[in-house]
């Protein structure tokens, strides 16, 4: 799952939106340097990516990308289900997905001291250009492939992304309808072990 598929699953609680957004400039066991929900945040975050990879649904849209993009193919992935999360946004969210953006780019900003350097400096690439909203468009989804394969090494093929999705886009969008409701269940009933486990 990519940036708009975390924070979707941090429900409605800040703190675990943040720590769910910083999760990945959060390395090892750093997550001590944090409390609360922000620490929840963390390691949902963890439990997202974890529980995605291991999926068997998942594993059919990376098995088919994994010709073109070897171990790139679940970076692809990630990108392919945040667009599909954008592009069916009224099927699990009230608030139109523009409103929900600007919303979240405002506490985002207003907690950018509270970051990690790394997250501080991209943030904000991702309001200018608005990322969240940008992945249901064919040229937002094509812009982060590119910028994920300039950011790697080269002949990762993620530039050609795009090629790939249309050409199969069918397939890739009803595996995430099919996963995304269950992960969706799967990330509340963690944070409600987690605060049982915490309590």
């Amino acid at each position: 799952m990519n940036y708009l598929a975390h924070i979707f699953l941090s429900g409605d609680n800040n703190d675990i939106l943040l720590g769910n957004f910083i999760a990945d400039s959060v390395k090892g066991k750093q997550y001590e340097n944090y409390s609360g929900d922000v620490r929840l945040g963390i390691w949902l975050h963890r439990f997202i990516d974890d529980f995605t990879d291991k999926h068997p649904i998942v594993r059919l849209s990376t098995a088919r990308l994994r010709t073109n993009f070897g171990k790139f193919a679940p970076v692809v992935a990630d990108v392919f289900y945040d667009h599909f999360l954008a592009a069916n946004w009224n099927r699990f969210h009230s608030s139109p997905l523009e409103e929900y953006c600007q919303r979240i780019y405002f506490y985002l900003e207003r907690m950018k001291p509270e970051m990690p350097k790394e997250t501080q400096i991209m943030l904000p690439y991702m309001i200018q250009y608005n990322w969240l909203l940008n992945y249901a468009h064919a040229e937002g989804v094509n812009r982060a492939l590119q910028g994920l394969s300039r950011r790697t090494v080269s002949g990762s093929g993620m530039e050609h992304g795009m090629d790939e999705l249309i050409k199969n886009y069918d397939a890739y969008q009803q595996e995430f309808l099919d996963f995304f409701p269950l992960l969706i269940t799967e990330a509340e009933q963690f944070i409600i072990r987690s605060r049982n486990i915490n309590k």
